[in-house]
């Protein structure tokens, strides 16, 4: 803090906190960084818990070994059907279908859901179609996407955008909804060009809405794809589950769903990075208020 001196030169003299409150601040401190070590930790605490759950049932002999296999036949499993690259020649199947699935359902979901938030007349034309389709169980119309399309790739990539269409449908009407509207009057009273105000405005208010219909959109291709898989195909993991079941060979099928579910965790992982990229003018903004 500046202090005026008797002769009335200014000078810097040190502000010199009580130890009480230096004491209270190292110790925030130190809970805000034990808080941010469990979160790292606590992932792997959770699948050690799990692991050791796993082995005591084994151990316990409480069900049969082709019912649920020790971790180490399932390892053994793993190992062989990576070096043989039998996995990861379905592993890039499914994600080439998941791929596909999600970039068409996000897309036709981005473009429609942002003509019914313009048009709310589009809402009451199609959301019986909308809400029909998407109160039906996918695997109902699975086998009639085989049927019509084929028991290639297609039938899996539309069974994949459909399952993504709707939730990210949901998330663009709302999120262009809630767009504020004084900020759109003040877009108005300064003459923005529509595009302006697209990108501008909508957009960036949007995006927070939109990245968390993608989290969900993320996961759910996975799904489509493995089920568009389970009705007819040649190759994918959804495939190897099914041949797997027929053999009996329950190591395999826990193989397939593992890597099932780091491919989802992966993609979820993706759109958690981009939101961070995309967002962290929120964070600078949070912390620029709070200083």
């Amino acid at each position: 803090m500046f202090a005026r001196h008797a002769s009335g030169v200014m000078f810097m003299s040190e502000t010199v906190l009580p130890k009480s409150e230096l004491r209270s601040s190292d110790q925030a401190n130190w809970r805000r960084r034990a808080a941010i070590r469990l979160r790292q930790v606590a992932p792997w605490l959770t699948l050690l818990v799990v692991l050791s759950l796993w082995q005591a049932v084994v151990a316990l002999q409480l069900y049969p070994p082709f019912i649920i296999p020790p971790p180490i036949d399932v390892l053994r499993t793993a190992v062989e059907v990576i070096r043989d690259g039998s996995l990861l020649g379905h592993t890039l199947t499914t994600l080439v279908n998941v791929f596909a699935g999600l970039l068409i359902g996000v897309g036709l979901a981005l473009l429609l859901g942002y003509a019914i938030a313009r048009v709310p007349l589009l809402e009451d034309i199609l959301s019986p179609l909308i809400v029909a389709l998407q109160s039906t169980p996918v695997v109902a119309y699975a086998p009639l996407l085989v049927i019509w399309f084929g028991s290639d790739a297609r039938s899996k990539i539309i069974t994949s955008a459909l399952i993504v269409f709707f939730p990210m449908l949901m998330n663009t009407v709302v999120g262009l909804r809630n767009v504020p509207l004084q900020l759109r009057d003040l877009m108005r009273t300064m003459q923005a060009t529509p595009w302006q105000t697209f990108t501008k405005l909508e957009v960036p208010a949007a995006l927070p809405v939109l990245l968390s219909g993608l989290k969900v959109s993320a996961t759910l291709a996975v799904i489509g794809a493995v089920v568009g898989e389970f009705i007819n195909a040649s190759a994918g993991l959804g495939f190897l589950i099914n041949l797997a079941r027929s053999q009996y060979d329950t190591p395999l099928v826990m193989v397939a769903v593992l890597t099932l579910t780091i491919m989802a965790r992966s993609l979820y992982s993706l759109v958690v990075m981009i939101e961070r990229q995309l967002l962290s003018w929120q964070l600078r903004a949070r912390r620029s208020t709070t200083v």
